[in-house]
């Protein structure tokens, strides 16, 4: 059993200085990352398919042990109506094959919208979603509330699906703070607790905050049973302007170390 921590992307211009060294160049901030953090949560796959040359340059620059999850491709997530993206999942898959064959692979982040509800349909197509993907892990990061329950989460196990948990403003809305196992990998995202400015539209309004040690802390036990009941964990910090999700990246792997974890 391990807990990783990292961050939600490491390509922020505006971590030169606050986390980077000054003077580092681009094309060293991944092995500068690797000295400090042994996993990576890819975000920009979202944005667009990656070619396995990408994954494979990325995978000589870390160490042995490092890991990285991949989120997964948002034609796979978001624009699943009224077509067929079989090919999109033969793409996707093929760009993570380099990380794979370096052991450096530790799981695909599926992350769907708030109009994905619980429905048959849906509940059908994650069932798709598990089959195309093949052995490959799989966590899944639900944004309508109407997910969480016991018969998600037993539906989830049955399809080897792991559930990610979120720290976020506690509106109706969102989700709630429900850490639990439900495959062979334990999964958390931090996104900050902005409630004034949530909802204001921009990624900055949302994302820009800072955890005090204490708010990490009330993670701990949560975080803690998730080791024990699965065969790794990933934590990981969204927070990430001006390099904050670094810095309590590097606090929560502090707490735990210091309780024992």
């Amino acid at each position: 059993m391990a807990i990783h921590v990292g961050t939600s992307g490491f390509k922020f211009k505006d971590w030169k200085g606050a986390f980077y060294p000054e003077g580092t160049p681009e094309k060293s901030w991944l092995e500068y990352y690797a000295t400090q953090f042994d996993c990576l949560e890819m975000n920009s796959t979202y944005y667009r398919q990656v070619h396995p040359a990408t994954f494979y340059q990325m995978a000589r620059k870390v160490p042995e042990g490092f890991q990285f999850t991949v989120k997964a491709y948002g034609g796979l997530t978001h624009e699943i109506a009224g077509g067929d993206n079989e090919a999109d999942f033969a793409t996707f898959l093929e760009s993570l094959r380099p990380l794979v064959e370096a052991g450096k692979f530790g799981g695909v982040l599926a992350q769907f919208p708030t109009s994905f509800h619980n429905t048959e349909e849906n509940r059908a197509y994650l069932a798709r979603f598990r089959e195309r993907m093949g052995e490959v892990p799989v966590v899944v990061e639900f944004r309508q509330r109407e997910w969480v329950g016991e018969a998600t989460w037993a539906f989830m196990r049955s399809l080897d699906l792991g559930w990610c948990a979120v720290d976020e403003p506690q509106f109706r809305s969102l989700m709630p703070p429900v850490c639990v196992a439900t495959s062979s990998v334990g999964y958390v995202r931090f996104h900050g607790r902005n409630y004034q400015t949530w909802w204001q539209g921009d990624s900055k309004s949302r994302y820009d905050y800072l955890y005090t040690r204490d708010e990490l802390s009330e993670w701990l036990p949560k975080i803690r049973a998730l080791d024990e009941e699965t065969g790794k964990v990933f934590v990981f910090m969204n927070n990430c302007f001006g390099a904050q999700a670094a810095k309590n990246a590097i606090d929560i792997r502090d707490l735990l170390k210091e309780h024992g974890s």
